[in-house]
This record gives C-alpha cells, sequence and structure tokens, in this order.
C-alpha cells in the first residue's frame, strides 16, 4: 500500500483549481436549462467537449484505438460516466437548488470506495474507510433532511436521482480499471465522450427534438463553460493532478466544490440552503477527509 504523498504548492493550487472548475459548472447546467430541455444540454457537454479533446490527441500525435472491444468498452464507460449520471443531474437540477446539487455529488466518493470493495481486493474496506463512509452518508442523510425520507414528493425524486448519478459514477470507475486501465487517460476520455455522443444524439432527437442554434449569448457562454472548460479541459487537469497528488489526496477535491457552488448559486440565483444542508455538508466533508487519509492507492 502506497504511502499518502504530501501535497506541493503546485499540487494544492491545481486541486484547488479543479474544484473551482468543477464547482462552477453546476451554475453554468443550470443556467443552460433554463434555455434549452435535459436531454439537448447533455448532448451539448459530451459533443463540444469529445472534439475538444480528439483535437488534443491529434495535435499530441497520441494513437487512436481501433479496437471494436475497446469501442465497446467506450460505449459502456459513456454511458456510466456520462449519459446516466449527466442526465440524472441535469433533470434534478430543475427542483434542487445549484448547491445542493453539488454537496449530493461528492457521495460518488462514498459510493466509489464502497463498489471498489465489492471488486477489487486491494480496495478492501478498513476500519478507517467503514468510518469515513459511514459519516459520509450520515452527512448525505443530514443534507437531504428527515422529512424529504417521510414525505415523497418531485423534489424527493430530484434528490433521489442526483445520488443514482453519483452511484453510476462510481461504477463507472470499475468499469474504467477493469478495461481502458492500459489507454492513455486522454484517448480513454475522449473515446467515453464519442461513445456518449453517440448514444446521446437520438435520445436527444427523441425526448426533445431538433436542437435549435438560435440560443441567447448567455447559454452559449455556459454550455461553452460546462462542456470545454468544466468537461474537457477538467478531463486534463484531472490526471494532471492524480498524477502529482495522489488518488487519496484527489479526493479532498470534493470538499472545495460545493463551497464555491454555494457561493455562486446564492449570488447568482438568490439561492438559500437550509441549515441541514451546511451541517450535512460539514459532516460528510469529514467523511471524506478520513478517506482521503485512510490509504488508498495512489
Amino acid at each position: 500500500m502506497a504511502l499518502q504523498k504530501t501535497l506541493s504548492p503546485r499540487a494544492w493550487f491545481e486541486l484547488t483549481l479543479l474544484g473551482v472548475i468543477w464547482g462552477a459548472s453546476f451554475l453554468s447546467i443550470r443556467i443552460a436549462l433554463d434555455t434549452i430541455p435535459v436531454m439537448t444540454s447533455v448532448f451539448h457537454r459530451v459533443f463540444w467537449a469529445s472534439l475538444v479533446l480528439w483535437t488534443v490527441i491529434l495535435i499530441r500525435g497520441q494513437k487512436v484505438p481501433r479496437s471494436l472491444r475497446i469501442w465497446g468498452a467506450f460505449l459502456i464507460m459513456g454511458l456510466l460516466n456520462n449519459v446516466l449520471p449527466f442526465s440524472l443531474m441535469a433533470w434534478g437540477q430543475l427542483y434542487v437548488d445549484t448547491g445542493l446539487t453539488s454537496i449530493l455529488n461528492a457521495a460518488t466518493a462514498i459510493f466509489g470506495v464502497l463498489i471498489a470493495a465489492v471488486f477489487f481486493r486491494d480496495e478492501r474496506l478498513t476500519g478507517l474507510r467503514l468510518l469515513g463512509v459511514g459519516l459520509g452518508f450520515s452527512g448525505v442523510a443530514t443534507t437531504i433532511g428527515i422529512e424529504n425520507f417521510l414525505s415523497f414528493d418531485l423534489r424527493s425524486v430530484a434528490q433521489i436521482a442526483i445520488l443514482a448519478g453519483t452511484v453510476s459514477y462510481a461504477l463507472a470507475a470499475v468499469w474504467a480499471r477493469f478495461h481502458l486501465s492500459d489507454l492513455s487517460p486522454q484517448v480513454a476520455a475522449a473515446g467515453m465522450l464519442t461513445g456518449s455522443t453517440v448514444m446521446m444524439l437520438p435520445i436527444m432527437l427523441i425526448v426533445d427534438g431538433t436542437p435549435s442554434l438560435s440560443l441567447p449569448l448567455e447559454t452559449w457562454l455556459a454550455i461553452g463553460y460546462y462542456a470545454i472548460v468544466a468537461t474537457a479541459g477538467a478531463y486534463l487537469l484531472y490526471y494532471r493532478v492524480l498524477a502529482i497528488a495522489g488518488s487519496g489526496n484527489l479526493l479532498l477535491v470534493t470538499l472545495v466544490i460545493p463551497p464555491v457552488a454555494i457561493l455562486l448559486g446564492t449570488l447568482l440565483r438568490g439561492e438559500s440552503l437550509p441549515p441541514n444542508a451546511y451541517i450535512g455538508f460539514a459532516i460528510l466533508a469529514v467523511g471524506l477527509v478520513i478517506l482521503s487519509r485512510s490509504g488508498r492507492r495512489n
């Protein structure tokens, strides 16, 4: 088991930058949803991001996979890591505040630890990890609020949809380790987004119809941000941070995302979260810090 890496100032900067980029993505998605339907917003996200990543790959002269097996794996990865979570979370954001969505999104790390323990021997659940997972779930439950477990309404369904998206993210991590670990991260991300685009095109046309390109500038700026900066750019930055900080420390990025999303949602959309959301995030944050120090592979 590798020792936890000590973060350099550069690693801290890039980790924080990644958290800020992802934190702001929740607001940009919500802004776009004021004008375009859910499936169209997801198509824009995966289509433009895939174009940017393939451009980077071609400029670098990296090899494009030709194996049908690999492209089949890209399709499944795209389904688990993009199509399902992007769609579920975007729909959930229609009924759940930006900041609250970002807090629930942090459950990805909790489900990731549990699901990895099922499939991989070197990801076993130690006592410290169980403590982190337990605190994480307590934080999520507190954030949602006991009243939402007792009274089932559209907001409750939306929160469950967001949590379902985090489970999909966790399953995608397992799939990637089994089937895509021998590829460069940039090629794997581009292939995954291409597979997602192939799936999202018919879904968008059936559900939303032909997308309009006559959109307000604000909408195009929002799409440009969450597709190019917060998806394509963030994937490239993610793997840089992973290399210099390690997988355990990378969990700490999850602590940066909700404060950024909450602040932007408050300033730009007038959102106000209930006290239990802040208490829940504090409990969840403690769980995530414990998990980041519990000996995950680096």
